[in-house]
């Protein structure tokens, strides 16, 4: 059920963190591995190492705010593996600013990263998910965005909108074949994380009942699931991987 070979699957943000371990494990299921990210130095690197394990994989520079480079990563993947089966939308901007003090530069940053990348990533792609007998979109999305977000709403915002075409997108592209979910983490120990004050590191540690941060492969199984035919009646949900972050 969890087996991803002869699958084609396109991963933003995957040279580090959660993006780097889905990658990993999506190699170690046979899948054939397109990891994006900004810096080239980055993408080679990761490409080198998923071709050590044995498996396919691809490395293509990509500013998700670029549409042009969101158009060069899907040409680059089919000229090279011949479909796209899987997306994972992984890449985000965390930048953040407290409520009354945003730039339109910062929000328009935010936006363009953590929303319309990926949704025009998904636009681009979708003739060649259509074409798949096993299409499966992924958008990562965040335990922020079901929760108060004080300071963070910029990005907690963002990936509530997320959240909501995920939805939207379950429902269009249900007739051709296509499954749509959100993956939503709680705090995982990533750059971005270690990038807030060690205050701040332990806060987030504390609120989940497991008080502690994932390590990122233990987002790699939630992944798989809702990328394989083990979840091939699963479209339209949000999975929260959060420790008991989020209370339902």
């Amino acid at each position: 059920m969890f087996d991803l070979t002869g699958r084609v699957a396109i991963i933003t943000g995957g040279t580090r963190g959660i993006g780097r371990a889905i990658a990993e494990g999506f190699v170690a299921a046979g899948a054939s591995v397109v990891v994006a990210s900004r810096k080239a130095e980055a993408c080679a690197e990761t490409e080198a190492h998923l071709k050590a394990m044995g498996g396919a994989a691809l490395g293509v520079p990509t500013h998700m705010g670029d549409l042009d480079a969101l158009d060069a990563l899907v040409s680059r993947t089919v000229d090279t593996f011949g479909g796209i089966d899987i997306l994972v939308n992984n890449a985000a901007n965390p930048l953040a600013l407290p409520l009354g003090s945003f730039t339109p530069e910062a929000f328009a940053k935010s936006q363009d990263v953590n929303v319309r990348g990926p949704v025009f990533l998904v636009q681009r792609a979708l003739e060649h998910l259509t074409a798949s007998p096993h299409a499966a979109i992924i958008n990562v999305v965040s335990a922020g965005a079901f929760m108060f977000s004080p300071n963070v709403s910029m990005y907690a915002a963002a990936k509530a909108a997320m959240v909501s075409y995920t939805r939207s997108m379950a429902a269009e592209f249900a007739p051709r074949g296509i499954r749509v979910n959100a993956l939503a983490p709680g705090t995982v120990d990533t750059t971005m994380v270690r990038k807030n004050p060690p205050e701040f590191q332990r806060l987030m540690e504390q609120a989940s009942l497991q008080k502690r941060m994932a390590h990122p492969d233990e987002m790699v199984g939630p992944a798989l699931f809702l990328a394989s035919d083990a979840a091939s009646f699963v479209t339209g949900q949000v999975l929260l991987a959060d420790g008991g972050l989020v209370p339902h």
